[in-house]
């Protein structure tokens, strides 16, 4: 979903489908003429697809505004994902020095749990209610590797983001004439 990447796992250029928001809040979705609402945008994130909202009069770059409105509206519903200890550190995060790390830090990290994801989902076709339940067991031997690979993986993001901000720090210290 993006625009930024612009291609599809098969790694073919993927026509990027336009939504256009209007000033009377609705949602047009160009490819298909009509007006969508943002469950159905949600629909499109859920299939992969790859868009952008734009404003129909600025044609300023809204994506990220309705991302976060589908997060509200999911976190609003039945069972949200953050906790409100979560939420507050975020927010935290915001102006501080660390903010781009963290940035980063959560995208790979949430990019590392997808993949993890997928890889379960491969591994679980044709399982039965039994046999998915013993497959998910925190004690079984494919779980219990999967897992830890996702453990190392956001050691190994944690620790580059450290060493990152270290040769930082070392940049600016020596930038002020000092060193360590």
């Amino acid at each position: 979903m993006g625009a930024a990447s612009g291609q599809t796992a098969a790694g073919k250029a993927a026509k990027l489908r336009v939504i256009k928001k209007y000033p009377n809040r609705r949602l047009y979705d160009t490819e298909t003429s009509t007006y969508i609402t943002l469950a159905e945008v949600r629909q499109l994130v859920m299939d992969t697809a790859l868009f952008v909202v734009r404003d129909a009069k600025s044609n300023e770059d809204l994506t990220r505004s309705i991302l976060l409105q589908i997060i509200l509206e999911e976190e609003s519903g039945g069972a949200p994902m953050f906790t409100e200890a979560v939420l507050a550190n975020i927010i935290r995060f915001y102006g501080n020095a660390m903010q781009s790390f963290m940035g980063a830090y959560l995208e790979k990290n949430v990019q590392s749990f997808m993949d993890l994801h997928v890889k379960m989902a491969e591994q679980s076709k044709g399982l039965s209610p039994e046999m998915w339940a013993q497959f998910m067991n925190a004690q079984s031997p494919m779980m219990q590797g999967m897992m830890g690979n996702y453990v190392e993986q956001s050691k190994s993001v944690f620790t580059q983001m450290q060493e990152q901000m270290q040769k930082q720090s070392e940049q600016m210290l020596s930038a002020f004439g000092l060193k360590r």
